[in-house]
Protein backbone atom coordinates (compact mmCIF):
# COMPACT_ATOMS: atom_id res chain seq x y z
CA UNK A 1 0.00 0.00 0.00
CA UNK A 2 1.22 3.43 -0.13
CA UNK A 3 -2.02 5.41 0.83
CA UNK A 4 -4.35 4.22 3.82
CA UNK A 5 -6.96 6.29 5.29
CA UNK A 6 -9.28 4.60 8.25
CA UNK A 7 -11.41 5.17 10.62
CA UNK A 8 -11.09 3.55 13.98
CA UNK A 9 -13.70 3.09 16.44
CA UNK A 10 -13.24 0.18 19.18
CA UNK A 11 -17.06 -0.91 20.69
CA UNK A 12 -18.47 0.34 17.74
CA UNK A 13 -20.74 -2.00 15.00
CA UNK A 14 -17.45 -1.67 13.12
CA UNK A 15 -14.59 -1.24 14.80
CA UNK A 16 -12.59 -0.70 11.33
CA UNK A 17 -13.32 1.31 7.98
CA UNK A 18 -10.52 1.19 6.01
CA UNK A 19 -10.17 2.21 2.06
CA UNK A 20 -6.07 2.07 0.28
CA UNK A 21 -4.43 2.17 -2.71
CA UNK A 22 -1.22 -0.04 -3.96
CA UNK A 23 1.17 1.67 -5.94
CA UNK A 24 3.48 -0.49 -7.26
CA UNK A 25 5.09 -1.50 -10.94
CA UNK A 26 2.87 -2.77 -13.18
CA UNK A 27 5.07 -5.83 -14.06
CA UNK A 28 5.53 -7.23 -10.33
CA UNK A 29 3.08 -10.47 -9.94
CA UNK A 30 0.60 -10.47 -7.31
CA UNK A 31 -2.35 -12.36 -6.71
CA UNK A 32 -5.88 -10.52 -6.11
CA UNK A 33 -7.59 -10.75 -2.89
CA UNK A 34 -8.31 -14.45 -1.28
CA UNK A 35 -9.33 -16.12 1.45
CA UNK A 36 -5.97 -18.01 2.45
CA UNK A 37 -6.66 -21.20 3.97
CA UNK A 38 -10.44 -21.10 4.71
CA UNK A 39 -11.84 -20.42 7.34
CA UNK A 40 -8.80 -19.81 10.27
CA UNK A 41 -6.64 -18.28 7.71
CA UNK A 42 -6.50 -14.80 6.13
CA UNK A 43 -7.75 -12.47 3.45
CA UNK A 44 -6.06 -10.71 1.11
CA UNK A 45 -3.58 -10.19 -2.18
CA UNK A 46 -0.49 -11.70 -2.52
CA UNK A 47 2.77 -10.39 -3.79
CA UNK A 48 4.02 -13.58 -5.98
CA UNK A 49 7.84 -11.62 -5.98
CA UNK A 50 8.61 -11.97 -2.62
CA UNK A 51 5.39 -13.83 -0.98
CA UNK A 52 3.72 -11.10 1.61
CA UNK A 53 1.15 -9.34 0.97
CA UNK A 54 0.49 -5.75 1.69
CA UNK A 55 -3.29 -5.93 3.39
CA UNK A 56 -4.75 -8.90 5.10
CA UNK A 57 -7.61 -9.63 7.45
CA UNK A 58 -8.85 -12.87 9.76
CA UNK A 59 -12.25 -13.45 10.84
CA UNK A 60 -11.67 -12.78 14.18
CA UNK A 61 -11.08 -8.98 13.30
CA UNK A 62 -8.33 -8.86 13.62
CA UNK A 63 -5.70 -7.31 10.67
CA UNK A 64 -3.17 -5.60 9.39
CA UNK A 65 -1.81 -3.07 6.22
CA UNK A 66 2.07 -2.00 5.21
CA UNK A 67 3.20 0.71 3.37
CA UNK A 68 7.20 1.55 2.57
CA UNK A 69 8.55 4.40 3.57
CA UNK A 70 10.05 6.69 0.87
CA UNK A 71 13.71 8.24 1.98
CA UNK A 72 15.74 8.55 -1.80
CA UNK A 73 17.69 5.18 -2.74
CA UNK A 74 16.79 2.69 0.04
CA UNK A 75 18.80 -0.18 0.95
CA UNK A 76 16.92 -3.43 0.61
CA UNK A 77 16.00 -5.35 3.98
CA UNK A 78 17.22 -8.93 4.61
CA UNK A 79 13.68 -9.96 4.55
CA UNK A 80 10.81 -8.66 2.90
CA UNK A 81 8.47 -6.29 4.97
CA UNK A 82 5.09 -8.23 3.36
CA UNK A 83 5.88 -11.21 5.84
CA UNK A 84 4.79 -8.62 8.73
CA UNK A 85 0.98 -8.74 8.03
CA UNK A 86 1.21 -12.39 7.52
CA UNK A 87 3.19 -13.10 10.81
CA UNK A 88 0.55 -10.81 12.54
CA UNK A 89 -1.97 -12.53 11.53
CA UNK A 90 -1.11 -15.81 12.08
CA UNK A 91 1.01 -16.00 15.32
CA UNK A 92 -1.94 -14.72 16.92
CA UNK A 93 -0.48 -12.27 19.39
CA UNK A 94 -1.97 -9.03 20.67
CA UNK A 95 -1.63 -5.77 18.52
CA UNK A 96 0.83 -4.13 21.00
CA UNK A 97 2.94 -7.14 21.52
CA UNK A 98 3.41 -7.95 18.09
CA UNK A 99 4.03 -3.86 17.33
CA UNK A 100 6.62 -3.91 19.57
CA UNK A 101 8.52 -7.11 18.92
CA UNK A 102 8.73 -5.93 15.01
CA UNK A 103 10.14 -2.58 16.87
CA UNK A 104 12.90 -4.93 18.02
CA UNK A 105 13.75 -6.33 14.63
CA UNK A 106 12.98 -3.26 12.16
CA UNK A 107 16.21 -2.75 10.68
CA UNK A 108 16.06 -6.38 9.16
CA UNK A 109 13.52 -5.26 6.96
CA UNK A 110 13.44 -2.27 4.32
CA UNK A 111 11.78 0.80 5.36
CA UNK A 112 8.36 0.52 6.18
CA UNK A 113 5.32 1.79 7.86
CA UNK A 114 2.85 -1.27 9.83
CA UNK A 115 -0.77 -0.84 11.01
CA UNK A 116 -1.66 -3.86 13.03
CA UNK A 117 -5.31 -3.93 14.84
CA UNK A 118 -8.08 -6.21 16.47
CA UNK A 119 -11.37 -5.37 18.38
CA UNK A 120 -9.87 -3.20 20.56
CA UNK A 121 -6.75 -1.60 19.77
CA UNK A 122 -4.79 -0.43 16.76
CA UNK A 123 -0.56 -0.34 16.81
CA UNK A 124 1.00 1.68 14.16
CA UNK A 125 5.09 0.68 14.51
CA UNK A 126 7.89 1.67 11.74
CA UNK A 127 11.28 1.70 10.72
CA UNK A 128 11.62 5.42 11.67
CA UNK A 129 9.21 5.35 14.93
CA UNK A 130 8.69 3.08 18.02
CA UNK A 131 5.39 1.34 18.61
CA UNK A 132 2.65 3.57 19.35
CA UNK A 133 -0.90 3.25 20.18
CA UNK A 134 -2.81 4.62 17.60
CA UNK A 135 -6.43 6.89 19.61
CA UNK A 136 -9.84 6.26 18.31
CA UNK A 137 -10.65 8.51 15.06
CA UNK A 138 -9.59 8.78 11.42
CA UNK A 139 -6.42 8.11 10.48
CA UNK A 140 -4.15 8.15 7.52
CA UNK A 141 -0.75 6.77 6.60
CA UNK A 142 1.18 7.29 3.14
CA UNK A 143 5.08 7.03 3.10
CA UNK A 144 5.93 9.29 5.82
CA UNK A 145 5.13 8.77 9.30
CA UNK A 146 1.23 8.25 10.65
CA UNK A 147 -1.07 11.44 9.99
CA UNK A 148 2.11 12.96 8.30
CA UNK A 149 0.33 16.24 6.63
CA UNK A 150 1.12 15.06 3.14
CA UNK A 151 -1.13 16.52 0.33
CA UNK A 152 -2.77 12.80 0.07
CA UNK A 153 -2.93 12.07 3.32
CA UNK A 154 -5.40 15.25 3.98
CA UNK A 155 -7.05 14.76 1.14
CA UNK A 156 -8.00 11.02 2.08
CA UNK A 157 -8.56 11.69 5.39
CA UNK A 158 -10.90 14.80 4.86
CA UNK A 159 -12.69 13.09 2.61
CA UNK A 160 -13.27 10.10 4.98
CA UNK A 161 -14.48 12.23 7.39
CA UNK A 162 -16.86 13.56 4.91
CA UNK A 163 -18.49 9.92 4.29
CA UNK A 164 -18.54 8.98 7.66
CA UNK A 165 -19.20 11.82 10.26
CA UNK A 166 -22.28 12.00 12.53
CA UNK A 167 -22.38 7.65 12.16
CA UNK A 168 -23.21 7.44 8.57
CA UNK A 169 -22.66 4.18 7.07
CA UNK A 170 -21.04 5.29 3.94
CA UNK A 171 -21.83 3.22 0.70
CA UNK A 172 -19.23 1.18 -0.78
CA UNK A 173 -19.12 2.51 -3.38
CA UNK A 174 -17.95 6.15 -2.50
CA UNK A 175 -15.33 4.92 -0.05
CA UNK A 176 -14.06 3.04 -2.80
CA UNK A 177 -14.44 7.06 -4.75
CA UNK A 178 -12.47 9.00 -2.06
CA UNK A 179 -9.34 6.95 -3.25
CA UNK A 180 -9.83 8.23 -6.93
CA UNK A 181 -8.23 11.35 -7.11
CA UNK A 182 -5.81 12.15 -9.41
CA UNK A 183 -4.94 15.60 -9.09
CA UNK A 184 -1.48 16.20 -8.55
CA UNK A 185 0.02 18.53 -5.57
CA UNK A 186 0.73 22.14 -5.88
CA UNK A 187 4.55 22.32 -5.87
CA UNK A 188 4.45 24.58 -2.18
CA UNK A 189 2.38 21.64 -0.65
CA UNK A 190 5.11 18.67 -1.45
CA UNK A 191 7.08 16.98 0.76
CA UNK A 192 10.80 16.43 0.29
CA UNK A 193 11.72 12.83 0.83
CA UNK A 194 15.08 13.09 -1.62
CA UNK A 195 13.51 12.29 -4.68
CA UNK A 196 13.62 15.12 -6.52
CA UNK A 197 11.17 17.50 -7.58
CA UNK A 198 9.86 15.43 -10.83
CA UNK A 199 9.31 12.77 -8.55
CA UNK A 200 7.66 14.17 -6.09
CA UNK A 201 5.15 15.85 -8.30
CA UNK A 202 4.16 12.34 -9.97
CA UNK A 203 3.87 10.70 -6.49
CA UNK A 204 1.92 13.28 -5.29
CA UNK A 205 -1.91 12.68 -6.51
CA UNK A 206 -3.81 9.96 -3.95
CA UNK A 207 -4.77 7.57 -7.16
CA UNK A 208 -1.27 7.18 -9.88
CA UNK A 209 -1.26 6.88 -13.49
CA UNK A 210 1.49 5.85 -15.75
CA UNK A 211 2.66 2.97 -18.05
CA UNK A 212 5.27 1.12 -15.74
CA UNK A 213 4.40 2.35 -12.40
CA UNK A 214 0.80 3.19 -10.60
CA UNK A 215 -2.04 2.67 -7.94
CA UNK A 216 -2.84 -1.51 -9.07
CA UNK A 217 -5.89 -1.53 -6.95
CA UNK A 218 -8.22 -0.31 -4.63
CA UNK A 219 -8.71 -1.91 -1.35
CA UNK A 220 -11.98 -1.45 1.10
CA UNK A 221 -12.11 -3.14 4.30
CA UNK A 222 -14.87 -2.55 6.77
CA UNK A 223 -14.84 -5.29 10.06
CA UNK A 224 -17.12 -5.52 12.72
CA UNK A 225 -21.13 -7.05 13.07
CA UNK A 226 -21.15 -7.11 9.21
CA UNK A 227 -17.50 -7.31 7.58
CA UNK A 228 -17.02 -6.40 3.84
CA UNK A 229 -13.97 -6.48 1.91
CA UNK A 230 -13.70 -5.39 -1.65
CA UNK A 231 -10.43 -5.39 -4.07
CA UNK A 232 -10.89 -2.89 -7.34
CA UNK A 233 -7.87 -3.31 -9.69
CA UNK A 234 -6.75 -1.11 -12.23
CA UNK A 235 -4.68 -1.13 -15.80
CA UNK A 236 -1.76 0.83 -16.62
CA UNK A 237 -4.47 3.86 -18.04
CA UNK A 238 -6.00 3.35 -14.29
CA UNK A 239 -8.96 2.01 -15.99
CA UNK A 240 -11.36 -0.43 -13.72
CA UNK A 241 -10.14 -4.37 -14.89
CA UNK A 242 -11.83 -5.76 -12.18
CA UNK A 243 -13.46 -6.61 -8.92
CA UNK A 244 -13.74 -9.08 -6.08
CA UNK A 245 -16.30 -8.57 -3.15
CA UNK A 246 -16.17 -10.83 -0.03
CA UNK A 247 -18.82 -10.60 3.07
CA UNK A 248 -18.41 -12.30 6.53
CA UNK A 249 -18.85 -12.31 9.81
CA UNK A 250 -16.52 -11.50 12.59
CA UNK A 251 -16.10 -14.70 14.91
CA UNK A 252 -16.26 -14.41 18.63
Amino acid sequence: MCLITLAFSPGDRAHLVLVANRDEFHARPARPMAWHAWPNGWLGGRDEQAGGTWLAAARDGRWAALTNVRQGQAEPGRRSRGELPLRFIEDGCSPESFARDVGHARDDFAPFNLLVGDRASLWHVSSRVDPVAVTPGVHALSNGCLDEAWPKSRRAATALRGLIGNGRRADPERLLGLMDDRRPAPDHELPDTGVGLEMERFLSPPFIVSESYGTRCTSLLVLGVESLAIERSFDVRGRIAGQLEYRFVVSC
